[in-house]
């Protein structure tokens, strides 16, 4: 069988890649290989693309997308990527989708437009849903839609999905018209079941500092609102932020700020995965990242979606 061929945009250090290909562990269980292959991806930041190399593929493009967009594959299943959500950001300058940066989802749907893919992926922040975003989501929408896609949006909250992490996120995800719709997830679990930041990272309380996996934290002293966060042990962790070192939550137990490993675990990424790069830039791409795990569950639901769209298509034809 062949795979579904995957165009990245905004690929970070490859947390949505990561989970569209499976084929790793995360607190002892098993994410199973999926039947996706990326064939291009792109990141501007040079220090996140020498993660992705190291972790998920060599064959990342470094550079302003509007700069490589020349480059393009002709055609590809799925497009996904993360579009920047500064400007977006209930904490950011709230420019909406006229900021600069945020403004790069244009990038996407040119993207889209030149790809022509079956079904398309793009995340953002929750921010997104908010009354002052209304206007920029309505933007999105219709220049998705101009494309001839029709196109759905869903809160994704990660810990119903095996995260152990509080994290709410918008997927909007655009199919062809006249083709089957997507149908968002369901949670995997209630809230009764949710990963606890102490069952995920407790086995690094002892463990020293150690730069070699990432197990190495900021020393910046509390600081007024977001800055003086503390894990709760038997909850999930709250959302992981990538603005500020000051910004790292600090352990439910021990006298410090958690460590860039327990960040990751927090954001599902298994331990293999290296981050390759200082302690500033690793903050900046495990709070960017999309979370592995449920990236994961996202890709079975495509997966799926691709599957019973094709058949749909086959019994057109034999009808016919």
């Amino acid at each position: 069988m062949s795979k579904h061929t995957v165009v990245s945009l905004f690929s970070g250090c490859g947390g949505m890649d990561l989970g569209f290909l499976g084929g790793f562990r995360f607190l002892g269980k098993t994410y199973k290989k999926r039947d996706f292959e990326i064939i291009w991806a792109n990141e501007l930041n040079k220090a996140a693309c020498a993660t992705y190399s190291h972790n998920i593929s060599k064959n990342i493009v470094n550079g302003d997308i509007w700069d490589v967009i020349d480059d393009l594959p002709t055609s590809a299943d799925v497009v996904i990527g993360g579009f920047p959500c500064q400007d977006i950001s209930v904490n950011g300058k709230r420019a909406g989708v006229d900021g600069n940066r945020s403004g790069l989802y244009r990038a996407m749907v040119e993207t889209v437009k030149r790809v022509q893919p079956k079904i398309f992926v793009a995340e953002n922040v929750k921010g997104l849903l908010m009354e002052y975003n209304k206007f920029s989501l309505h933007r999105v929408i219709e220049d998705f839609e101009a494309l001839g896609y029709h196109v759905s949006y869903a809160l994704y909250n990660s810990a119903n999905f095996g995260v152990p992490q509080a994290r709410e996120r918008v997927f909007i995800i655009g199919t062809p018209i006249g083709h089957m719709e997507f149908s968002h997830p369901k949670p995997k679990i209630t809230q009764e079941s949710w990963v606890s930041s102490e069952s995920a990272i407790s086995d690094l309380e002892l463990v020293e500092e150690d730069k070699t996996i990432n197990h190495t934290w900021s020393r910046a002293k509390k600081s007024p609102d977001q800055g003086s966060r503390q894990l709760k042990a038997e909850r999930p962790a709250t959302t992981i932020r990538a603005e500020c070192h000051g910004n790292i939550q600090f352990h439910y137990k021990l006298d410090r700020r958690i460590s860039m490993r327990e960040a990751a675990r927090i954001q599902s990424f298994p331990d293999r995965f290296i981050f390759k790069s200082n302690l500033r830039e690793t903050e900046r791409q495990v709070g960017n990242a999309v979370p592995p795990v449920l990236a994961w569950h996202l890709a079975e639901y495509i997966k799926d979606h691709l599957l019973k769209s094709s058949n749909n298509l086959e019994e057109v034809r034999i009808a016919i």
